[in-house]
């Protein structure tokens, strides 16, 4: 009886998790960069504001209203060539508590030579216990440029709040030309709060994030370091195989957002999304 009560609880549980997947190409034509065919289904929705120059914009909303263990969302972009795309989402994505599985958040960006893709996703925030898996594959043809940031929050510490425990896996595979030029998997867990309080981890930070810059050179690592002594938090920077990559850690989301955009708009003339700026 108690194995077909926890059956029948975990098919329940299964039942009620959210599920998102959004699809879609861009391409290049007269000049102007036009959406292709679109899919969407679940709780994920993309729209695309008013066109910027040449260029498209498109935002992410999640009308889960936030993502919680158990919840899957699928995201798969892809620029033909010449075209260019500036991808981001409508707010913070909130990470809640997970009861059981881990959330799965899966990310496909694919660009054909002389495109441009721009991935800036506002903050993602963890709250306690929260439990995420996010993979990050990147496909880039030779020719191809991509500015692409990531910042992860540990408990909104403006409202008082912490990260005790919890666990975030984050996977990033980047190939070029078809080879694979980077590959990374970072993964915190168990009590993150005591963990992150370490000196030779965050000295106690509550916020990271990355920021990867395609193509990338010392001419870039050198703009971005003129400006190192007016960031609030602390970033480094380097290059390797043909592209830059920062990486930053602050005491708060805020801090680190505004180093961010400091760092971006010396890597790159590519604008800010419209919604970072309000």
């Amino acid at each position: 009886m108690r194995t077909e009560i926890t059956r029948a609880a975990s098919a329940t549980f299964a039942a009620n998790r959210a599920r998102g997947a959004v699809r879609f190409g861009v391409q290049l034509k007269d000049g102007v960069t036009r959406r292709g065919s679109l899919h969407e289904s679940g709780s994920l929705r993309v729209r695309f504001p008013s066109p910027e120059g040449e260029g498209l914009s498109a935002v992410f909303v999640n009308t889960a209203g936030g993502v919680a263990g158990g919840d899957r969302f699928d995201i798969d972009i892809a620029a033909a060539e010449g075209a260019r795309l500036t991808l981001t989402t409508a707010a913070a994505e909130k990470i809640y508590r997970a009861a059981g599985p881990a959330a799965q958040l899966n990310i496909a960006l694919k660009a054909e030579a002389g495109s441009h893709l721009s991935w800036l996703p506002q903050e993602t925030i963890l709250f306690d216990r929260a439990r995420i898996a996010r993979r990050i594959d990147i496909d880039l043809a030779e020719g191809a440029s991509l500015l692409l940031c990531e910042i992860v929050v540990f408990g909104r510490s403006a409202m008082g709040e912490t990260m005790r425990d919890g666990e975030f896996v984050d996977r990033w595979r980047m190939r070029r030309g078809g080879r694979l030029v980077f590959a990374e998997t970072f993964r915190l867990d168990g009590n993150i709060g005591d963990k992150l309080a370490r000196p030779a981890v965050a000295n106690g930070g509550v916020a990271i994030g990355t920021a990867l810059i395609v193509p990338g050179d010392e001419a870039v690592v050198e703009r971005i370091r003129e400006v190192q002594d007016s960031l609030g938090g602390e970033v480094g920077i380097s290059c390797w195989n043909g592209f830059a990559m920062a990486r930053f850690c602050a005491q708060d989301a805020m801090r680190l957002r505004a180093d961010m955009m400091t760092v971006l708009g010396r890597a790159s003339a590519v604008p800010l999304p419209r919604l970072w700026l309000n």
